[in-house]
């Protein structure tokens, strides 16, 4: 399934349109990572929960080169699937 396919479900779904049904899905999109950009995580009972989790620096190589670089610590988005999803899958 991809965006459009997801879509088209929330508009049969919901007795929506396609156009109010992909405006409601950015809109779903845009807040979520809006609130992982200010620190806050979002859980949806039912769904799962999407955090921000922060990697340490660390040494790599160049696989080129093989010489030794180093990466920088970043954030990253993840998701945590809930326990009444996993069981419905």
């Amino acid at each position: 399934m991809n965006k459009g396919d997801l879509v088209s479900a929330i508009a049969e779904k919901a007795g929506f349109t396609l156009k109010d049904a992909d405006e409601a899905y950015k809109a779903m999109v845009s807040s979520i990572a809006e609130a992982l950009k200010e620190g806050e995580d979002v859980t949806l009972a039912g769904f799962g929960t999407f955090k921000v989790k922060t990697r340490a620096a660390r040494t790599g190589i160049n696989p080129q080169t093989k010489q030794k670089i180093t990466i920088p610590a970043s954030k990253v988005p993840t998701f945590k699937f809930g326990k009444s999803f996993k069981e419905m899958i």
